[in-house]
This record gives C-alpha cells, structure tokens and sequence, in this order.
C-alpha cells in the first residue's frame, strides 16, 4: 500500500513539473545532414572548376566572341531562326491539335488518315524531308488550283518560284512538328478524366464547344510540358535548315567561321543565342503552365499582373435582394424551374457484350413524381438512368419525356436516331447529377453554372449570372461564387453540381447515387438540398442507398436486380409489405 502511494506521488510531482516545463527557452539545433552539404559544395566546386577553365582559356576567342555576338550577319540569322520557330510553332501546333482530334474522331476513315499521316512524317527524317520538298519542283512542275478530276484550274504556278528556301523550311518543319505535336495533345485528351466528358455532353454543350471548353483546357496541364520540349527542339532543329543554303543562325555562323576560321568562337555565339532563346521558351513554357493549372492547386499562386488586370474585368450583377430572398427560402419557391416531365421507359434491354445490363425494363412515372431506385450493386441502376439521358444507347425497347422520344425521331413504323447536335439539345431538358461531382476543375463554381445556360440554352451572360446566384444562394454557396472546385469539401461539390444541373432549367433531374462519395457527415447537407428540390415539381429520380431518404422523399420506389425491376410502388408499400421475396430478403438486412 505504501509502495502504491509512492508511486501515485512521485507520478504527481512528475505531472507538475511537466506542466511548468514550457521548452520557450530551450536553444534549438537544426538536424544535420553531411551528405547534403558534400554535394553543395562538390556542386559549387565543379562551377568554379568549369567557369575558371572557360573564362581563363584564351583558346576560347571571347574577343571574338564579342566582336561577332551582336554582328549584323547574325542578328539577320537570329531573326530568321525565330521567325521560322514561331511560325513553325504556331501552324504545326495548330495542324497537330486538328490532327489530334481527327485521330480520336468516330470516323474510321478520317481516323485512319490521320494516323496514317503521323506514321509517315515521324518516319521521315528532317533532313531528307527538307530536301524533298526542296527538290518538289522536279516532281511537279507547277501547283495548280482548280476542280479536282476535272480540267478546270483557276491557278496555275511553277513550284520552283512558289516554293522558294524559306518556303520549303517553313512547310517542312510545320509538317514534322504537326506529326509529334498531335501525339502530344492525342496524349493530353487522353489523360482527361472520362466524367469531364461525360459531364459536358449531359449539359447538353456542342462537340465544338466541349472540346475547346472543357477537354483542351484540362488536357494543356498534360500537353504544355512535352509540348514545349519539342518547341525547343524545334527551335534547334532549323539549324537543319543549312542543307538548303537558308542563312538562318548557324548556317550563317558556318560561313562565318569558314571565313575567319574562329570556328571555337563563333559556335559559342550560336550556342548562346541558342540559349538566350531556350530561356525565352522557358519562361513562357513556366507561366503558361501557371495559367493552365488553374482549379488544380487549392492555393494558386497570382499570375504577373493579375491583380491589375482584375480591375478591368466587369463587376457581377448586385442581387442581394434576390439571392438573400433565395437563401433563406430554399427551393419551396419553385418560380425559376419548370413544370416537371413524364418519364415513360417503354421495355428497354442494354448489354455490354455478353454481359446483360438492364433486361426488359418497363417504368411510367408521372411528371413532378421522386423516384428511389433501390437495389444491390450491379443490378442496373446507374445504366437505367444513364440510358434514359441517352449517354448510353439502348439495344431494344425506347425511353420518351412528355411522349418525345429521347435520342430518335419516329417516322411511321420505324425510329431514326437522332444526329449529336439533336441529341445534345433535348439532354438539356433531362439534366444529371453525377455521383463524383464531374464538375470542370478548371473553371470557378460561376463558370461551371453558367456554361450550359449560355451555350445550351442561349441566355444573356448576364442573366445567366444572374441565375447562378440565385441557385448558389439557394444551396447555401453563395460565398463560394468564385472559388474552384478543388477549394471546396465534398459535399460543397455536389451542391454546386447540383445547382449547375438545375440551371438548365430541366424537366427531369436525375441523381446517380449522389452521396455514395461523400464523408457521413456530409450526406445530410445534400440530402437536405434534394428533399427541398422534391418539393419544386420538377420530376426527380434518385439512385440510392439511403433506405430512410427515400422512405421520406420519394412517391415510387423501385427496386431493380440483374438488370430487371422486380418491384415498384409507393415507399409505404414496398418497405412493410413487398410482394418479391428478394426485395424483404434485401430490406431486412439494410433496415
């Protein structure tokens, strides 16, 4: 006993004198590392080594150097250098970013062509594809302009005058630079998350506007760095040039040197004209690459003169009245939606290869109505309602809203698909929300509302601002208006995906398992937005496994497995007294 009492106030005094140990005036010694500090000062050795040995050699001509470094005949050569660097740049990168995206096409030909036309230019080397088109004019006498397979020619002109030295350079190192730069961006495209694609084409936006909105913007994080590295090769490979007499930058220092004989020298200003221009590239290739990474670092660091710049750009619209209005009512004034659709899921069957997805599926769901699909992983549900968006095409059977049919036009006994620009248009009316967010990285939570509203449904900018803070206000984000998506929690995205979805202003709504992502603590703050937005008319339909959600919200359950619904009705049926024994066997073990 007397042991145990020791014990329990030596342990106090110890809790006490911890407890005044502060550690404020304590000298603190950095940790040590002696194999960092041999390298730095091996690194600084081999720099003093290098620069002593060049600077103090006289070998090296740096007199020359300097007589010759801002000479006339090199500036004109420099200038032709960049000149064919930027002009090459800017046509092969256009040339490869249009072959890129013909090599990733639906059209077996025009793919085909591209990719045809990438093998053959990085087969041939630079060298001998200069000197061919250099030699073009013995092939072809003269280029003409007229009615292909036919007599008429409007234009007529000998090659060897149309295609003089800096013509063929230029022309050759456009189409070698096309040829590496398409697999480039093919790359970048590529390395964009497939839910950006399908994101854009559920808002309904044009191919166009999709690939230079949403995909491009995303894939130049992937692009600019390898693309940049064969800029720079570029700007080295018009040396190449030589081979047709072109006096660009070494060629001129060729016949200099041979002049002179200062061969050490004048290949020193060539390499440090070569480097003054690598720096350039550098230093734009490290801004660019600032500009395009926008969304994907919580804390972006400003660019050059942003903050002067952002004075110029102009103000939102002030609706405080409005968007206050909207905050605190929610959405139980439905005013700014429309009435909601009819879904009519007419016998439907979709198969990925051997594997049958949805099996015969028949559904009637009144307009206004909220849907719960229920049911175990892989019976169906997310393809159901990816279907009836039309972002996978049915094998048999049809899905109409407001007796239209979805992705065909009837025409008698037989049904024509639709083209994509048709099929594009009627998706806005059957918005989706997706169940990993899908917003565009890239663009703040305004510019993700207000994209679709603008290209889709052809709204004033204005406006559609306009509407975006009214729906941010309404799902509590009205602070978040100009932070990217990367700035905000989880279940802060899918409220901003669920506002964009809204501000198409669509019939149908449709929800993929839209808390499935999120942390416990943030399902109730989306399920809080969807139970209001029941309340709108617009006709909901929710994939999901929160039994208690959609015992609350939804007028029809139903409940699918492999691909087949065995059971719909309303939740107070379906959930005390479900006719399937699947569905009481299912129930019993989440209930």
């Amino acid at each position: 006993m007397a042991l145990l009492t020791d014990f329990a106030a030596g342990a106090e005094v110890n809790r006490a004198s911890a407890t005044d140990h502060t550690y404020a005036h304590y000298r603190i010694v950095p940790a040590r590392h002696p194999g960092r500090t041999f390298g730095t000062a091996f690194a600084a050795l081999v720099i003093a080594a290098v620069l002593y040995s060049v600077l103090t050699n006289p070998r090296w001509g740096w007199p020359v150097f300097a007589e010759w470094f801002f000479a006339e005949p090199v500036l004109a050569g420099l200038g032709r250098t960049l000149l064919l660097t930027a002009l090459a740049s800017v046509s092969g990168s256009l040339l490869g970013t249009a072959l890129a995206l013909a090599r990733v096409s639906r059209s077996p030909l025009l793919a085909s062509l591209s990719f045809g036309y990438i093998w053959l230019l990085r087969s041939i080397p630079l060298i001998v594809l200069l000197l061919v088109l250099n030699n073009l004019g013995y092939l072809y006498e003269t280029i003409s302009l007229g009615v292909p397979f036919t007599n008429t020619v409007f234009l007529n002109y000998p090659t060897t005058q149309l295609l003089t030295p800096f013509a063929a350079a230029f022309l050759g190192l456009t189409l070698n630079q096309s040829a590496f730069f398409a697999e480039i961006v093919r790359g970048g495209i590529l390395s964009v998350d497939q839910g950006q694609h399908e994101a854009a084409a559920a808002l309904g936006l044009p191919r166009r506007r999709q690939a230079l909105r949403i995909v491009l913007p995303q894939a130049m994080r992937s692009i600019l760095p390898t693309g940049f590295n064969e800029i720079i090769g570029l700007a080295k490979s018009t040396s190449m040039v030589y081979v047709l007499a072109l006096p660009e930058l070494f060629y001129t220092v060729q016949v200099i040197y041979r002049r002179n004989l200062e061969v050490i020298p004048l290949l020193m200003v060539a390499t440090v004209w070569y480097l003054v221009i690598m720096t350039g590239l550098s230093i734009a290739q490290h801004y660019i690459e600032r500009y395009f990474s926008k969304g994907a670092v919580r804390n972006p660091v400003p660019l050059p003169f942003q903050a002067f710049f952002q004075h110029f750009r102009r103000p939102l619209p002030v609706v405080a009245q409005a968007a206050a209005a909207a905050s605190k009512s929610g959405f139980r004034d439905a005013q700014v939606f429309r009435s909601g659709g009819a879904v009519h899921v007419n016998a439907i069957s979709k198969s990925f290869g051997s594997l049958k997805v949805l099996d015969n599926v028949e559904l009637t769901l009144p307009a206004g109505s909220v849907t719960a699909i229920l049911g175990p992983s892989g019976s169906g549900k997310s393809t159901l309602l990816r279907t009836i968006n039309h972002l996978e095409r049915v094998d048999d059977g049809f899905i109409s809203i407001d007796s239209e049919l979805v992705g065909y036009r009837q025409k008698g006994d037989t049904l024509y698909e639709l083209k994509e620009k048709d099929i594009l248009k009627s998706r806005a009316d059957i918005a989706m929300v997706f169940q990993n967010f899908n917003l565009f990285p890239h663009l703040t939570v305004l510019e993700n509302l207000i994209e679709a509203p603008i290209h889709v449904r052809g709204l004033a900018r204005d406006e559609a601002i306009r509407l975006a803070q009214e729906l941010l206000a309404r799902v509590g984000l009205s602070d978040k208006i100009n932070a990217y998506p990367r700035q905000l929690s989880g279940g802060q995205q899918q409220r901003v995906a669920i506002a964009r979805a809204l501000a198409l202003r669509p019939k149908v709504l449709l929800f993929d398992e839209p808390t499935s992502a999120l942390d416990p603590e943030l399902v109730g703050e989306v399920l809080d937005v969807i139970k209001e937005l029941a309340r709108t008319g617009t006709t909901l339909m929710i994939v999901t496994h929160e039994i208690g959600f959609a015992r609350e919200v939804a007028d029809t359950v139903v409940f699918m497995e492999a691909g087949r619904v065995l059971e719909a009705g309303p939740p107070d049926r379906i959930f005390r007294d479900a006719q399937h024994p699947r569905i009481r066997e299912f129930l019993a073990k989440v209930l």
